[in-house]
């Protein structure tokens, strides 16, 4: 685990994030709040790529908790059976509509207690629904996120709510919004779990990690 980023230096690493791509966006598909409550609960364990795969031809009949319920667990199932675990998370996706419709008058909540109470929601899917959705700066911390945390000191910490502090706390605030969209980009695509692309990496001057790639 580095230590933490000193704030001149994590300003310099934002501001390069920033300067190759100022809107980053989140790579699952959908069309609303709800698709995205979903969408992002199917991902568990899954690719991003795999997931829009299943959710085309889900969203395309099933876009409103209602719909969705009018599908039915059955239903549900026959779209998303290519991701994993897909006969518990049918199962889930029903449930939480129902509790959007029974509690929530069929929309999505705005705070992250009422998130996690739906079925198959947890802090990660909560943070990235109030984050895309919404426009709150949370941090959703996935494992690309934990490993470049702590491999660049962006963010150290021993488990992921400790990074998602981190995050919070040294941050730049302006940098905030779209942070964890830059640190899952960069995790995804440069700094790799097994052999990171040290060469293409945009911070590698900044970056203390000690095993560099040529």
């Amino acid at each position: 685990m580095a230590k933490q980023l000193p704030y001149a230096t994590m300003q310099e690493v934002f501001r390069r994030f920033h300067a190759a791509e100022a809107e980053p966006k989140g790579e699952l598909e959908h069309v609303n709040a709800y698709t995205l409550v979903v969408a992002v609960a199917l991902s568990a364990q899954a690719t991003d790529a795999g997931v829009n795969k299943a959710t085309r031809g889900l969203f395309a009949v099933a876009d409103t908790p209602e719909k969705m319920l009018a599908l039915g667990e059955e239903g549900v199932t026959e779209h998303i059976k290519t991701i994993g675990l897909f006969r518990n998370k049918a199962k889930n996706v029903i449930k939480l509509s129902h509790r959007l419709v029974d509690e929530f008058g069929g929309e999505v909540p705005t705070s992250r207690a009422a998130l996690e109470s739906l079925p198959g929601v947890g802090r990660k899917t909560a943070n990235v629904v109030l984050n895309m959705w919404f426009g709150h700066p949370a941090q959703a911390v996935d494992t690309h996120i934990f490993r470049v945390g702590n491999r660049t000191g962006i963010a150290p910490g021993k488990d992921v709510v400790a990074v998602e502090r981190a995050i919070e706390d040294h941050v730049p605030v302006e940098w905030q919004r779209h942070a964890h969209h830059w640190l899952i980009l960069h995790g995804r695509y440069t700094c790799v779990a097994r052999k990171p692309k040290c060469p293409a990496c945009l911070i590698r001057d900044l970056c203390p990690y000690e095993e560099k790639t040529e």
